[in-house]
């Protein structure tokens, strides 16, 4: 039933604006574009719930019957009304099961796509508008909380419409007893309110220190070669302690009020429990109730705690769900850098020229550019090369003739290509990884292979480009790596290849053979590399040499100087 329950097709292809704006209006949009999961979860829960209900008041009756000597008819009635509501109850139960994991895995799943969307649409603006470990606790623990909402959504809606049925039953039975449940129960709800506030203040505290230390782990485990080169792993060891300490102290006082807000759970019931069995017995001593009455007034007393502790365990799991879709929308209210122009101009067919009269340089299409500037400036101008929106203003880097800020977005990323030192490598196997789901001949794969003088670490991995690669390819060298890398670039073949210190962590002898192979292999295409190594300028069609960064109102028009 789960899989008929759960599509996983069902996910708009955008998040519409209005719903990122708070908590609510997030998880009612989840609700609203697949709510037959919560729908049969509710409608399971009601009759789930009901019998359960129900019983103590059969019971109750059936003990009268027995009690007035009017033969066995009327107890084996009874009996077997209370059998069938145990049946039913069974069957409902069943069903709630599969129907509350229905309506989870939607918001689990839904959730997680419009986060990875979100992370695509952003690229590499996240770095700058977000920490890492924000992002990772929030597709971790803040999709999981939002998950175990809907899923105490059904057993909650049956729990109200039990408690309203026991509270009229009991009502038209003794209406002292009724009145004194309709008091009571409520009042035990009202009661736990108070501690959800603070419970959610905490919890907040606590997602702040644990994405803190998400991103600090995540920095430790990247940088952990050279903390080990300089002799600072102790140091941002014990950096990260303090931080754990932190989360664990921000941990145990929300935990400490979880636990208040759970005995209150516990405490207010039984103590409405308490009270109607004290009044229903003085009534039975009385004899304005019966016996069998007194047994279904304890009954039905007894049963209102699940109820409460339904609605307690809903208001706490709904409270951190706010907390959880609040840093949602946090992140679904970032924007990217690069805003699509209203009017976009197409760039030219085949190899793309580049220039940017701010910094002088020029790269003429179909040639190899090397650009020779300071190690402060490299990263920078990168950017400034291949992202619109990377400065303030204007964009005076042109492609082709179109200013890089009026291409369509969606043609840029198809054909130009920056790769740098930031670069990653993903889990999977090496072809998945290299390939990057392009449908190219295995030839061209081989080819870019070569031209980064990478395949001889293809062919030391057991399975070759069958093997495994772990997330960040931490098997492997820096050097390996950052071939690996290279041949993912060359292997995307784009118009316009901007390349930043491709070769930084290979030995001259590795460089010169990737310097040679490199421009064979894009020989009429545009490729733009920054590095000052004298290997790259040797082979370049063309060198620009880039001085400091100019200082603030100035223009850098460093020349070029053909090699």
């Amino acid at each position: 039933m789960t899989n008929r329950l759960f599509d996983a097709s069902v996910a708009p292809a955008a998040l519409p604006e209005a719903e990122a704006r708070g908590p609510w209006a997030y998880l009612w949009w989840l609700v609203r574009i697949r709510p037959r999961p919560l729908v049969l979860a509710a409608v399971l829960g009601v009759l789930w719930m009901v019998p359960l209900a129900l019983i103590p008041l059969v019971l109750g009756r059936a003990i009268d019957e027995a009690g007035q000597g009017t033969g066995q008819a009327g107890l084996y009635l009874w009996s077997l009304v209370a059998l069938g509501l145990g049946v039913l109850q069974a069957l409902a139960g069943a069903g709630l099961i599969q129907a509350a994991v229905g309506a989870e895995a939607h918001a689990l799943s839904v959730t997680h796509r419009v986060l990875v969307r979100q992370v695509v649409r952003l690229g590499a603006a996240l770095r700058g508008k977000a920490r890492s470990g924000d992002v990772a606790a929030s597709a971790a623990a803040d999709v999981e909380s939002i998950g175990n909402a809907f899923e105490v959504v059904g057993r909650t809606i049956g729990a109200v419409v039990a408690a309203v049925l026991v509270a009229v039953a009991l009502t038209v039975t003794s209406p002292v007893l009724g009145l004194a449940v309709l008091i009571g129960v409520p009042a035990a709800v009202l009661g736990i309110g108070p501690l959800l506030r603070p419970l959610q203040e905490r919890d907040e505290a606590q997602r702040e220190q644990m994405g803190i230390a998400t991103s600090q782990a995540g920095d430790i485990v990247a940088g952990l070669r050279i903390l080990r080169g300089i002799g600072g792993e102790a140091r941002f060891a014990e950096r990260f302690r303090r931080t754990s300490q932190q989360v664990r102290r921000a941990g145990e006082s929300a935990g400490r009020m979880e636990a208040w807000l759970q005995a209150a759970g516990v405490f207010l019931p039984g103590l409405v429990t308490v009270g109607i069995v004290w009044l229903g017995a003085r009534l039975a001593l009385d004899g304005t109730i019966t016996a069998g009455e007194l047994v279904a007034f304890y009954g039905a007393s007894a049963f209102l705690t699940l109820p409460v502790s339904t609605a307690t365990e809903a208001a706490e799991t709904l409270s951190l769900a706010k907390v959880a879709a609040g840093r949602v929308c946090t992140l679904l209210r970032l924007t990217p850098d690069t805003v699509r122009p209203a009017d976009p101009e197409p760039l030219p067919a085949g190899a793309l020229a580049l220039s940017d009269a701010g910094t002088g340089v020029t790269a003429a299409a179909g040639r190899l550019t090397v650009i020779s500037a300071p190690a402060d400036r490299t990263s920078e101008l990168a950017d400034r090369l291949s992202r619109p929106g990377a400065h303030a203003g204007p964009s005076a880097v042109r492609l082709g003739g179109v200013p890089l800020d009026r291409a369509d977005p969606d043609e840029l990323t198809a054909r130009l290509l920056r790769s740098g030192p930031a670069d990653v490598l993903f889990s999977g196997t090496v072809r998945e990884e290299l390939a990057a789901g392009s449908a190219q001949p295995h030839a061209t794969l081989e080819r870019a292979l070569f031209a980064a003088d990478a395949a001889d670490v293809v062919d030391a991995l057991p399975g070759g480009l069958d093997a495994p690669l772990d997330e960040g390819g931490r098997a492997l060298s820096g050097g390996q790596r950052q071939r690996l890398v290279l041949a993912r670039a060359l292997f995307a073949a784009p118009d316009l290849l901007i390349l930043e210190d491709p070769t930084a962590s290979v030995d001259a002898h590795t460089e010169a053979r990737i310097v040679e192979r490199v421009a064979a292999l894009r020989a009429g295409l545009t490729t733009v590399v920054l590095t000052d190594s004298p290997l790259w300028r040797a082979a370049a069609d063309h060198v620009v040499r880039l001085g400091p960064e100019p200082a603030p109102g100035a223009t850098d028009r460093s020349a070029g100087v053909p090699s």
